[in-house]
């Protein structure tokens, strides 16, 4: 066979999202495009903002010569340094370009972070439920992922956290908000969480790293404010993109930053460029770094999401769902009505609607829907959760 069969397993492992992608698409060729209900894809409808397209527009308009070639591999310094300016007035930390890499997407940023820090058997400590990939990332440089059980909230489980260090742990790595559940990891929990790193980075005599994957950083609800890992541990970097805040997942356009007060701040961050090098990524795309420098300010609509997270917040726990009430992202991760996901979804599916299986996540029993979708899709898959939860009851007797 073509495919090598390490390949072949982790395609297995991690073609949920995918896989509900591609059923999707055949259900609409079949049934047509208004009778399926399609929550499984965290791909937003949302347009980007307008001064999105105004800068589009001028930079058009008004092109710079050699604006399409190559610089820096780690961006240009203009664009890093607004990047800088933004963290600085987030966090009240002095950032500069000097700790900013421009990278394609929050995946690409986390993959030359582990590229620069991993070597051959280290661990990267992660937190059920999580992102699929992050698995697939760490096999790419040697690495492998330990994972750490959540408590009834989905936060951490601290005791299981730090039984987790071990003296071949490099990296522990955070979701908040978390794809899937939607929760927001407070500073409490971020500051413990570096307590006992450092405890452990003392008693092995390493380093650990915290790193932050923050895609939907800025899509948080009832008013909330990020809690940044910065101002809990010297040794941490954050991974974020563009696809949510601005709407741009098709643009691949995002940054790592490194702690300024960090004491080797200036060797990883020519280790990081090397990397985003040496992994073939060259450059995150030149004309997405010329528009996001102006628009580090600039955010989506989050109030669409937040009136679109409570009607079917309201609407599901209303029905009998049991739910973790998302703070930010477009997710939500309830528990599934009987203990095999996988066969409720297939009474969701009856009535033409499609979710995620927690076990993609790590977390069997639960199931993962995006609200990032339109009004009329989230209020057209309504009858079918509603039918299923009660055929869920009358199995369950």
């Amino acid at each position: 066979m073509a495919v090598a069969k390490k390949i072949r397993t982790f395609m297995e492992q991690g073609s949920w999202i995918r896989r509900m992608f591609e059923e999707a698409n055949a259900l609409r060729a079949s049934l047509g495009p208004d009778a399926v209900f399609d929550l499984s894809l965290g791909n937003p409808i949302m347009e980007p903002p307008q001064e999105f397209f105004q800068e589009l527009r001028r930079i058009a308009e008004q092109p710079a010569p050699g604006m399409h070639r190559y610089m820096s591999n780690a961006g240009y310094t203009d664009t890093r340094a607004a990047v800088a300016a933004q963290l600085s007035k987030e966090t009240g930390l002095d950032f500069t370009a000097d700790e900013v890499i421009m990278t394609c997407g929050a995946g690409g940023a986390l993959n030359v972070i582990m590229k620069t820090l991993l070597d051959p058997g280290d661990e990267v400590a992660i937190f059920a439920p999580y992102f699929v990939e992050y698995h697939f990332y760490a096999d790419n440089h040697g690495g492998s992922c330990a994972v750490v059980p959540p408590d009834r909230d989905f936060l951490p489980d601290m005791r299981a956290f730090e039984a987790a260090l071990n003296p071949r742990t490099r990296i522990v790595l955070i979701n908040s908000p978390n794809n899937p559940t939607g929760v927001l990891y407070p500073a409490a929990v971020i500051a413990e969480l570096a307590q006992r790193i450092q405890r452990k980075e003392a008693e092995f005599g390493t380093e650990i790293f915290l790193v932050s994957d923050e895609p939907y950083r800025k899509l948080l609800f009832d008013g909330l404010e990020y809690p940044h890992i910065f101002p809990h541990h010297p040794r941490s970097i954050a991974a974020t993109s563009h696809s949510k805040d601005l709407a741009l997942p098709g643009e691949r356009i995002g940054y790592a930053a490194v702690h300024p007060q960090y004491p080797g701040q200036g060797e990883l961050m020519d280790g990081l460029t090397f990397c985003n090098r040496t992994l073939g990524f060259v450059n995150a795309p030149a004309l997405m770094q010329h528009i996001v420098r102006s628009l580090q300010g600039v955010t989506v609509n989050v109030g669409e999401y937040q009136a679109k997270r409570d009607f079917l917040y309201r609407e599901l726990t209303g029905m009998g769902y049991s739910v973790v009430k998302p703070q930010g992202a477009f997710y939500m991760f309830p528990r599934s009505p009987l203990e095999d996901e996988l066969a409720f979804m297939g009474l969701l599916r009856k009535h033409n609607v499609l979710v995620v299986p927690g076990r993609g996540f790590g977390m069997p029993g639960y199931f993962r829907l995006s609200y990032c979708i339109s009004d009329r899709e989230i209020q057209g898959a309504l009858p079918g959760f509603r039918a299923a939860i009660q055929e869920a009851k009358t199995l369950g007797r």
